[in-house]
């Protein structure tokens, strides 16, 4: 499953950066509606999946998408990452009112539902790339932190760190030396398996209104588009988005089951 799953996913990533180049080449139609557009074409040689409802080529859409999501996923994401393990490995380690605080919190946003609170951050922030990367990183960090939080504090009860403390070692030195490398094994799951979730939590964004401006190209607002064109037999324009954002998801699903089963093995 991981192998099949890195596969796909590298297949966007390839797609991701030869899309600008077979652009600017001229390789691939213009993605913007031009002043002959012909609107809702059939797929053909000319458009391969057809145009929408402005005219714009569904294929060279698709594509840009690939890489608007693979932006905004990896921003959230990472976001997510470098903002709960520390907040995490703080509060499992050193305990009391700080770490009272932070689950406080960490548990508030958990309560909330993931596509509830990414719309009302996606609603204060406004539209963009960073903005909705912001939205969707405020969603996950509560995962991360509960996840570090919780093996940090079985690790620090371990007699090599009760040894470490003894012989005069800090608190920070024993998390970098000790206890970050016996939490961060679990995180390579969570964080393929946020990363399937944020593109469709992002897809669902756009499909709102409320994800990126309508001029970039992006999974969720052109299914949203294509909602008027699906009763009257023009299906290219919403097939090819939503196989697009199937794949990314399915592609990342496998990474994160895969590991979580070799992890599994491991142990």
């Amino acid at each position: 499953m991981t192998r099949i799953g890195l596969l796909i996913v590298f297949i966007y990533f390839l797609i991701a950066i030869l899309t600008p180049i077979f652009s600017g080449l001229g390789i691939l139609p213009d993605g913007e509606a031009g002043v002959n557009a012909v609107i809702f074409d059939s797929p053909s040689l000319l458009h391969w999946c057809g145009t929408d409802r402005l005219g714009r080529d569904v294929c060279t859409r698709t594509l840009e998408g690939t890489g608007v999501a693979l932006q905004v996923v990896f921003l959230a994401v990472s976001l997510a990452l470098f903002v709960g393990v520390p907040m995490g490995l703080i509060s499992g380690f050193f305990g009391g009112f700080v770490d009272r605080v932070f689950v406080l919190l960490m548990d508030t946003l958990y309560t909330i539902p993931v596509l509830l609170l990414s719309v009302v951050m996606a609603f204060l922030l406004g539209r963009g790339i960073l903005n909705a990367a912001i939205a969707l990183c405020i969603v996950y960090i509560p995962q991360y932190f509960r996840l570090v939080r919780n093996q940090t504090a079985q690790v620090k009860s371990e007699l090599y760190i009760d040894a470490a403390k003894t012989m005069g070692a800090g608190p920070f030195w024993i998390i970098r030396k000790y206890i970050f490398k016996n939490v961060i094994t679990s995180l390579p799951v969570v964080l393929t398996l946020n990363a399937a979730d944020a593109i469709l939590v992002l897809g669902s964004l756009g499909f709102l209104g409320l994800g990126l401006p309508a001029s970039v190209p992006e999974w969720g607002s052109d299914l949203n588009m294509a909602l008027v064109a699906i009763p009257t037999g023009v299906w290219w324009t919403a097939l090819y988005p939503g196989l697009a954002m199937f794949g990314l998801v399915f592609g990342l699903s496998l990474i994160g089951e895969g590991l979580e089963i070799l992890i599994s093995q491991d142990k």
